[in-house]
């Protein structure tokens, strides 16, 4: 008996894989106020420890689950061929991702943004970081050497946005962003 319970037993891609399944289920079940460590680890069939051998805290479970879901935008850093258009792509993919979580979800987030690991935020700065150089390679700008609050700016816009309204945020005002405050400072 206890050979067999060692062949079913989940490990590594496949367990990790079922406990952001059962994280993003619990999610959509409970809504995240209610999202907890225990709940997900009922709706897995495992105890609550698995899931804190991976994730800290249920942000970071959440963020993992919703990365499993919809993937990384550090996974498709946009190159149009155009500053604007390469900005405006990733301001469009964290408004999508506002849209796909919700609004409760994302304030839940950015609610508990002091228990994430410091590199949850530094992904955003790298995809727009890869976007300044792309465009100072093309010539679009003189440099690529910027400083961070710069590089970061659009993005902090965004989340400002994103705080501020329960709507989702306006395509009008993503190219307020980039064309009435990002571009004028970098170019």
């Amino acid at each position: 008996m206890a050979a067999e319970h060692a062949s079913t037993r989940r490990r590594g891609a496949a367990l990790e894989a079922d406990l952001l399944d059962a994280a993003w289920a619990e999610l959509e079940a409970v809504g995240y106020p209610k999202l907890t460590m225990e709940g997900v680890a009922a709706r897995a069939k495992t105890g609550k420890q698995v899931l804190y051998r991976r994730w800290s805290n249920r942000a970071e479970l959440v963020i993992a689950a919703l990365r499993h879901r919809t993937g990384s935008i550090a996974d498709r850093v946009p190159d149009t061929g155009s500053l604007r258009e390469d900005v405006l792509e990733v301001l469009r993919a964290g408004a999508r991702r506002q849209r796909d979580i919700g609004h409760d979800v994302l304030h839940g987030l950015l609610a508990e943004a002091r228990d994430l690991d410091p590199s949850f935020f530094g992904t955003m700065r790298g995809v727009l970081r890869t976007v300044v150089e792309q465009a100072a390679e093309r010539g679009e700008i003189p440099t690529a050497d910027l400083p961070r609050r710069v590089v970061t700016l659009p993005a902090d816009l965004l989340r400002h946005e994103i705080l501020l309204s329960r709507e989702p945020v306006a395509e009008a005002t993503l190219e307020e962003i980039v064309d009435q405050v990002f571009l004028p400072l970098v170019t």
